[in-house]
């Protein structure tokens, strides 16, 4: 074995073949897929490629564009910080750190077991919150480090 994953696609194939071939599904199949494993590998998106006509090459530019679309295997569980404007003057920067330390990893890096995915960005729509993260899409609000840290020791 080499080491690199391997995919039953089975579930992938049936997936594109209810989209019939119509025209304009390329979102929606990357997007269905991605849910069924977790990212879009490569294996993913050939098959995706030989399955709908669509040449891998703008497979790729479409995934690449949109930042909906992942290319690396992420966490079970997805940290997003907020760094908008709101949080960053109530400290964000702080939390990122304390999450940083406590997970092993900077922003933007899942940790090596897959459990964390972390990443900041720059406007959850919280903003009376804040500062504000989601934890698998669950908003926490009125974040400080130690509370952060608290959530996170408890999550693993």
């Amino acid at each position: 074995m080499n080491g690199q994953e391997t995919f039953d696609l089975a579930p992938l194939d049936r997936m594109i073949d209810e989209f019939g071939g119509k025209a304009g599904t390329l979102i929606p199949i990357l997007q269905r897929a991605q849910e069924i494993y977790g990212y879009l590998p490569p294996d993913v998106l050939k098959r995706v490629s030989e399955k709908t006509g669509i040449p891998l090459s703008q497979i790729y530019g479409v995934v690449t564009f949109y930042a909906q679309f992942y290319l690396t295997r992420r966490g079970k569980c997805i940290v997003k910080q907020c760094d908008g404007t709101a949080c960053h003057v109530r400290g964000a920067g702080k939390i990122v750190d304390a999450i940083e330390k406590e997970l092993g990893i900077k922003a933007g890096e899942t940790t090596p077991d897959y459990k964390f995915t972390f990443e900041v960005v720059y406007c959850l729509g919280s903003c009376g919150l804040s500062p504000v993260a989601t934890i698998n899409d669950k908003v926490v609000g009125r974040l400080v480090p130690e509370k952060m840290t608290q959530i996170l020791k408890e999550t693993k």
